[in-house]
C-alpha cells in the first residue's frame, strides 16, 4: 500500500473514533454541546496529521496538499457519516 493509502486508512479510523466522540459530546451522554464536539474532532484531525508526518515523513505525505486529499477529506466524510448514523439511532 502506498503512503496515500496508509494516510487515508489512518484518517478513516480516526474519523470513526471522532464521529463516536462527537456523538457522545452532542447527545447529552456527558453534556450537550455541538461546538465542543466539532472542536474535539478538529483536535483529533490535527493529531492524526502530526502522527502521519512522523510515521511517513513530511516528504512522503506531500505537505498540506497531500494531507488535504489523503487525510482531511476522508476524515471529514467518515466523521460526519458516523456522527449522523449515531445521532439517528437515538
Amino acid at each position: 500500500m502506498d503512503t496515500d493509502g496508509k494516510v487515508a486508512s489512518i484518517h478513516t479510523v480516526g474519523g470513526i473514533i471522532a464521529g463516536y466522540i462527537s456523538y457522545i459530546l452532542s447527545s447529552g451522554v456527558i453534556f450537550k454541546n455541538e461546538a465542543i464536539a466539532v472542536i474535539a474532532a478538529l483536535i483529533i484531525l490535527y493529531a492524526l496529521g502530526q502522527l502521519s508526518e512522523r510515521l511517513f515523513g513530511k516528504e512522503e505525505v506531500n505537505g498540506l496538499k497531500g494531507w488535504l486529499w489523503s487525510g482531511i477529506v476522508p476524515f471529514f466524510f467518515i466523521w460526519i457519516m458516523v456522527w449522523v448514523i449515531f445521532a439517528n439511532l437515538q
